[in-house]
């Protein structure tokens, strides 16, 4: 096998775990679309024009308290802004490729092709640009697939899931799990503290603006934390 291949191989078997919470986040999405009101093809063209499981269900919660579009599209992309953190992370790596190629992975990039491209990255830094975007495809295909099948599962059998199931485990269990290992630092922990906490005290504000407020305050204070400590330390910006 070429190391392109092995490559690809090692994202593919790296991401599959993922798929555990993958496809009922997925499917629950579908489940939640057509209760929502919407029939199976706009379903469908919703999570494949979008493909970004937080913000359609975000999307989705402020369109059914009929807020108006201009905060449905602010909460969307409030809940997205971690994929410009992503991008920031992965561009040094993937910066030589041809547009086309960077285009096709801005759409896949979601959480689990970031973890999965990033670990193996700092498992194996002497990879190629070539290699590397093996690795990042071998998790998309893990995991893209699954969500498409699984959302037209959904939005197919829509209500008759039994509500004892309780397939909303899944959006808590796959943002944990994806987060939690990236809290290295004290700014990214009081910056996760301080979202909580106030998306918790502002949970009451309608058409989820508090989430707003909450992800923009937690957003200015781990900077400003983090510039402090530079400072403090004497790190050169």
């Amino acid at each position: 096998m070429t190391p392109t291949g092995k490559a690809f191989l090692r994202g593919l078997i790296a991401a599959l775990p993922m798929t555990v919470v993958v496809g009922p986040f997925a499917l629950l999405f579908g489940v939640v679309a057509t209760e929502a009101g919407l029939n199976l093809f706009e379903t469908m063209l919703f999570s494949i024009s979008v493909f970004a499981g937080a913000s359609q269900f975000a999307a989705l919660q402020t369109m059914q308290e009929n807020a108006p579009a201009l905060v449905v599209l602010a909460t969307s992309l409030a809940v997205n802004l971690r994929m410009v953190m992503y991008s920031v992370t992965l561009a040094p790596h993937f910066g030589s490729l041809p547009l086309r190629s960077r285009a096709l992975m801005a759409y896949f990039l979601v959480d689990q092709s970031f973890a999965t491209t990033v670990a193996e990255i700092d498992r194996a830094p002497a990879m190629t640009a070539i290699e590397k975007r093996a690795v990042f495809f071998g998790a998309v295909v893990a995991v893209a697939p699954l969500w498409f099948i699984a959302c037209l599962v959904g939005g197919m059998i829509g209500q008759t899931i039994p509500p004892d199931y309780a397939l909303d485990f899944a959006l808590p269990i796959t943002f944990l799990a994806m987060v939690a290992p990236m809290l290295r630092s004290v700014p990214h922990v009081v910056a996760a503290g301080v979202s909580i906490l106030l998306a918790i005290a502002l949970a009451g504000l309608p058409w989820g603006t508090g989430m707003l407020i909450a992800a923009s305050v937690a957003m200015a204070v781990g900077a400003g934390l983090e510039r402090w400590m530079e400072r403090r330390q004497g790190v050169p910006r």
